[in-house]
């Protein structure tokens, strides 16, 4: 069932730099991830998402400015590659969305709190560069490949419905650029139930959305 009002709330948070659980479908995935603006993160946040996710943290991108810094899938360039054993399809049917992973310049090994929220913020000041080469020249002067910041791409939520799009969808509608981070929420050798997401979401007094309020029904 769409709930209009849980929607309304998810994108209110994600504006005021709050975190957002986000559940894709029972039909996918079936897994929630606590997600926030790439904008608001800092090194205490990022700190919150590995405790209290536990899942990679990953940065979604929408796909206008990965293409805009010429960031390619890895699937493909893989396949390029000649690498047989690349993905086709995952067990929950489609293609993982990620290109190449970086690391800021400034950052020391990358793994760290502190590295991993300095390469954020500072992809975060991309969109603000005027045109499309100060976008490219800014990317390629301050990130380093291959790091430790995963980066997936949103093929959109009318190709595919993985939190990736369905983060970058609420971004859009909250009138943000299209940069948000996302972390599974874990449990003890499985992802965390739904239940316990929407328990965890009450709790700590955070919006609670679901795939089907983003995209319909």
């Amino acid at each position: 069932m769409v709930d209009k009002n849980s929607l309304a709330l998810a994108i209110d948070s994600l504006k005021k730099g709050n975190f957002v659980v986000l559940y894709d479908s029972d039909k996918r995935e079936g897994e929630a991830d606590l997600i926030i603006h790439a904008s608001a993160i800092t090194s205490e946040k990022t700190n919150y998402l590995r405790k209290n996710a536990g899942g990679s943290i990953v940065l979604a991108i929408g796909k206008e400015i990965a293409n805009e810094l010429e960031l390619p899938f890895l699937h493909d360039l893989f396949r390029e590659r000649g690498i047989k054993n690349t993905y086709i399809k995952t067990n929950y049917a489609d293609t993982p969305p990620y290109t190449v992973p970086v690391n800021h310049v400034k950052a020391h090994t990358g793994v760290t709190d502190n590295d991993k929220a300095l390469a954020i913020k500072e992809f975060s000041k991309v969109f603000s560069q005027k045109t499309k080469q100060d976008r490219k020249d800014f990317f390629d002067n301050n990130f380093r490949t291959p790091g430790h910041l995963p980066i997936c791409v949103s093929k959109g939520i009318e190709n595919r419905r993985g939190h990736t799009e369905l983060s970058i969808e609420l971004a859009k509608r909250a009138n943000l650029d299209g940069a948000v981070v996302l972390c599974e929420m874990l449990s003890d050798g499985f992802a965390l139930p739904v239940k316990d997401a929407i328990l965890f979401a009450k709790k700590n007094n955070l919006s609670f959305v679901k795939g089907e309020d983003i995209y319909g029904k």
